[in-house]
């Protein structure tokens, strides 16, 4: 890393200030023009920290940067991770308040539920042995630096623009199912916003999961039974405003939906 301890203390205040405030800022490396993307993980793990110390809970992961497009136009060879807190989580079907939000998107993915805790070089067969169910998902990005201008040690150290995250329709085991094909579809107020497969996330799915279990391995962690995984944007992400209605529809898996005001 580049950055010194305390460093990484004060960027970690700053993201949970702008966080809390729904207050934009400029990208880290503004100030800091040698922060690498160690730097942006440390930021990021000493949040982690003080929400856990402050009573939050950590429900899981989430992969960000998984189509192979967005990683080569960041200039990476993986995707990038981040945590999910347990109340961030919007009840399927309920309402996302856009006062704590700055410039809110969404996308569709396929979220999975681990049943054994997962460690070290895994294949995507054995993570799918080791899933207890697959759902449908809408994640709720909501990148703090201002007009979504960031490089990725700065979203690395803002969780990965995470904001919230709803899951619902129907869970299945993925047994019998292939995930690279099934089809999604995204709506805004009705209208046809996005479509993909599941293939569009690193192939498979459970590709996304695989690279976060060795992710975490370079920690020296694991990724615990009872995790909820967010796989990363099957469809592309599309900007909500205050009275917009959101559906997720997953092949095989039912429909997800969340509303803004």
């Amino acid at each position: 890393m580049a950055l010194s301890a305390s460093v990484i203390a004060d960027l970690a205040g700053i993201i949970d200030d702008a966080q809390h405030n729904a207050a934009e800022i400029v990208k880290l490396t503004d100030a800091h023009p040698d922060m690498d993307v160690a730097d942006g993980y440390a930021v990021q793990a000493e949040l982690c920290r003080k929400w856990q110390a402050d009573g939050r809970r950590l429900t899981g992961y989430k992969g960000g940067l998984t189509s192979k497009a967005k990683m080569v136009q960041m200039g990476l060879d993986t995707p990038v991770f981040g945590v999910l807190m347990g109340d961030t989580c919007v009840p399927d079907g309920d309402v996302v308040d856009m006062t704590q939000l700055i410039h809110p998107k969404v996308e569709a993915e396929i979220a999975f539920v681990t049943s054994r805790e997962l460690s070290g070089d895994v294949s995507i067969d054995e993570v799918l042995a080791a899933t207890e169910f697959v759902l449908p998902a809408i994640e709720v990005i909501d990148s703090r630096f201002k007009d979504f201008k960031f490089d990725v040690q700065s979203v690395i150290a803002d969780n990965t623009s995470a904001a919230r995250y709803v899951v619902g329709g129907s869970p299945r085991r993925p047994a019998g199912l292939d995930l690279r094909l099934l089809g999604v579809v995204m709506e805004r107020n009705g209208e046809l916003v996005g479509t993909a497969a599941g293939a569009a996330v690193m192939g498979h799915p459970a590709a996304s999961v695989v690279a976060l279990v060795k992710w975490l391995a370079g920690a020296g962690q694991a990724l615990p039974a009872g995790s909820l995984v967010m796989t990363g944007g099957v469809t592309e992400a599309v900007a909500v405003h205050a009275g917009d209605h959101v559906t997720a529809r997953v092949q095989n898996l039912g429909t997800v939906g969340v509303r803004f005001a």
